[in-house]
């Protein structure tokens, strides 16, 4: 059973891909991590497999977080990726998941993480949710979920819908309300639509943003972060999700910080603000410090939450 959202005094705390600060991402000892810290939901982006499983992962390609290049070389494409959706999930189950790095070279992208080789394994969501459900009863804390449509034109593309896999597998845990304490992310607006009017979710959604040239969807996010853009996304979801950048900067550092109007015209239109993603190792360009970024994005912009690499830092930040 979920439990109904309260009225929060302070913002909530998102632990992106779990306490992907001190454990590789997305596995359940850094979901575990991050209960623990207290963060107020953890995150699951959710692809599938070729047995059409949904699984908790970041990626379209493995590369980056596993040794699939050890296990199955001959499945690596012609582009030189090897995809989650070539393996079915028991094959999958074979592949150990580390800290994130440059397959070229092997380096690490963020030296100061967790880089010892363990049995660390990527899991089902209904696994991750049944661990979730664990957690929360044993401890008598309970965390939400923030659940993340992947790709789904990418997924169509390659023969499959990913979207009503999602949506039952959260139906089984009873994740199916608006009261639900779930968030139902994507960056793909027609999918966020189609889920909302043609699969009938009524979960909360949110509109993720990001740069045009990421290619994450044909939308046009420069005109959905303006007034009239943000009054269109409030007719079919309760929140966004932009990138930092988006909402406050720095032309260099040791520079005053400078506000766009975003936060403000969101709120305006009804809409929740929750941007991506606070790392203390990696901190917006310019900022001078993890303290002032945070009072940037909490104090003066007003965000309403946050995805966070390093929940324990933010909730401390936070006073809580």
């Amino acid at each position: 059973m979920t439990t109904a959202i309260s009225i929060r005094k302070s913002p909530i705390v998102i632990a992106h891909r779990g306490a992907s600060g001190y454990l590789p991402e997305h596995t359940l000892v850094a979901k575990a991590y991050a209960h623990a810290a207290g963060a107020d939901y953890l995150e699951q982006d959710v692809v599938l497999t070729r047995d059409d499983i949904p699984v908790v992962f970041h990626d379209l390609v493995l590369e980056e977080v596993t040794n699939v290049a050890e296990r199955f070389a001959d499945r690596r494409r012609a582009d030189g990726h090897w995809y989650v959706i070539d393996l079915d999930f028991a094959e999958l189950q074979t592949l150990q998941v580390h800290e994130r790095v440059i397959p070229s070279t092997g380096d690490a992208v963020y030296l100061k993480r967790f880089h010892e080789r363990l049995d660390l394994r990527i899991r089902s969501l209904a696994e991750e949710l049944s661990f979730i459900r664990g957690l929360n009863a044993a401890t008598g804390r309970h965390a939400g979920i923030y659940t993340e449509v992947k790709s789904p034109a990418w997924h169509r593309a390659e023969g499959k819908d990913s979207s009503p896999i999602i949506l039952k597998t959260l139906a089984e845990f009873g994740y199916v309300g608006p009261d639900d304490d779930v968030w139902l992310q994507c960056f793909d607006a027609k999918e966020l639509l189609r889920i909302k009017h043609e699969l009938g979710c009524r979960l909360k959604l949110v509109q993720l943003i990001g740069e045009n040239d990421w290619l994450e969807s044909d939308n046009d996010y420069d005109a959905m972060r303006s007034p009239a853009g943000l009054a269109d996304i409030a007719r079919y979801a309760s929140g966004i999700g932009p990138w930092i950048p988006h909402i406050v900067t720095w032309a260099q550092s040791g520079a005053q910080p400078e506000y766009s109007t975003l936060v403000r015209d969101a709120h305006g239109v009804g809409l929740e603000v929750h941007p991506y993603t606070f790392r203390i190792d990696d901190l917006p360009e310019g900022a001078p410090d993890v303290e002032s970024a945070h009072r940037s994005l909490f104090d003066v912009a007003g965000i309403d939450g946050l995805f966070t690499d390093f929940s324990d830092v933010t909730l401390r930040l936070l006073g809580r």
